[in-house]
């Protein structure tokens, strides 16, 4: 220990030696790591808010339904139905740290207005234990509805597009119930609602449960869905749920296995920050390397005096990369430093995005710094410093004690 406290010490003097040249190379590392902090942080933003607008606008945390109703339920869902006011409900509401309980009636049918008729999918709620869970629909005409009995919709932005209805109209629902009739409701358009996924926008449509049952001449719901008071609770609470309720009778599904739009989008973000920090990575390394290299040559003659008077090999190599190590250390510390300070500048001006594939509207980003980049950015400057310095910490280790000393003669 107290061998490596001196080496250290001797480094950092190497480094105040030439200090142009060292903060030539901690301003590159910093700048790297900045960059890194920039790109990253703005990506962890994005999937955080996908993953809180997925959740707060369509899945919830948890949905509960029957056994493969998500594989042959949409067409059926009449086989499929959970009863109203089950003692497994109550089962449900202890979950430790649920926020709400609300049961959905999905279904399928044709929307008419004057002429014109356009297929929707359609979602039976219960606006009051709803809302917590939708809210993150945006209401962009109108309001939201009020409550289980009103006789009033909510269009999807696309969907009312597409059949030219607007707040007020009275529109007529067609679907076929459980006995295989047909059966229609009319209803008023409450209010316009915009998600983040523009292909439920063109489809859907959200109407009181008790209407939905009206419709449809059923009873209960096609799905209980759980919303949490914090995201990173949902693995328990599928554990307790699935404890706790009957084998067999339910399937319980957490919301990221029905998210496939936010999975494949994760993915495909993550293998572009794994790109970024390669290319700063490869930047630091050639920069630093150059940087050892030549704090190696002047010091030619230093270095085979310190040989001849007995240093070994092995603590030159380790001078010299522990000189490579400080560089990242200072680099990163003072990276993260501005990293964070221009991402809290750039977060309270915005970042103006268009609306990106799978979006009807833009939106303004902002850049988050969480404690896991930022000990991913500290890690990345030290590693590329330490890999940058070991080609020239081993050619310096390395070097015929003779010809170092005439080096300058």
């Amino acid at each position: 220990m107290i061998s490596l406290m001196s080496d250290i010490r001797i480094a950092t003097r190497n480094l105040r030696r030439n200090t142009k040249r060292t903060l030539v190379a901690v301003l590159t590392v910093s700048g790297g790591v900045i960059a890194f902090l920039l790109a990253g942080g703005f990506i962890d933003w994005t999937l955080l808010n996908m993953r809180e607008d997925t959740i707060h606008s369509q899945l919830g945390h948890i949905q509960i339904v029957r056994p493969n109703y998500f594989e042959k339920g949409i067409a059926d869902p009449y086989r499929f139905l959970l009863p109203s006011n089950a003692q497994e409900q109550s089962i449900v509401a202890t979950t430790p740290g649920l926020r709400t309980l609300s049961s959905r009636l999905a279904f399928s049918g044709l929307l008419s207005l004057d002429e014109g008729t356009v297929p929707f999918i359609g979602e039976g709620i219960d606006p009051e234990l709803e809302r917590p869970i939708s809210s993150r629909i945006n209401i962009i005409a109108g309001q939201d509805l009020r409550d289980r009995k009103e006789r009033a919709i909510l269009l999807g932005e696309g969907l009312a597009k597409s059949i030219g209805a607007k707040t007020g109209d009275t529109v007529v629902l067609l679907a076929t119930t459980a006995n295989g009739s047909a059966n229609a409701v009319e209803v008023v358009v409450a209010g316009v609602f915009s998600t983040s996924s523009k292909e439920f926008d063109d489809n859907a449509l959200r109407l009181p449960l008790d209407i939905a049952h009206k419709l449809m001449r059923v009873d209960g719901a096609t799905s209980w869905v759980v919303l949490l008071d914090d995201t990173s609770k949902t693995k328990s609470a599928v554990d307790y749920l699935s404890a706790s309720l009957p084998p067999g009778k339910f399937e319980i599904v957490p919301w990221d296995n029905l998210a496939d739009f936010y999975n494949k989008t994760a993915v495909l973000f993550s293998r572009q920050v794994e790109v970024v920090k390669l290319i700063i990575g490869l930047i630091v390394i050639l920069t630093i390397s150059n940087t050892q290299t030549m704090s190696v040559l002047e010091r030619t003659t230093e270095i085979g005096t310190s040989l001849a008077i007995g240093l070994r090999n092995r603590v030159i190599l380790q001078i010299f990369l522990l000189e490579g190590v400080l560089i990242g250390l200072a680099g990163g510390i003072l990276g993260i430093g501005l990293g964070y300070l221009l991402a809290t500048l750039i977060s309270a001006v915005g970042i103006p995005m268009p609306a990106p594939p799978g979006m009807a509207h833009g939106y303004t980003g902002e850049i988050l710094i969480s404690i896991p980049i930022a000990l991913d950015a500290i890690a990345l400057a030290l590693t590329t410093t330490l890999l940058a310095s070991i080609m020239p910490a081993w050619r310096a280790s390395r070097m015929n004690i003779v010809d170092a000393l005439r080096c300058n003669q």
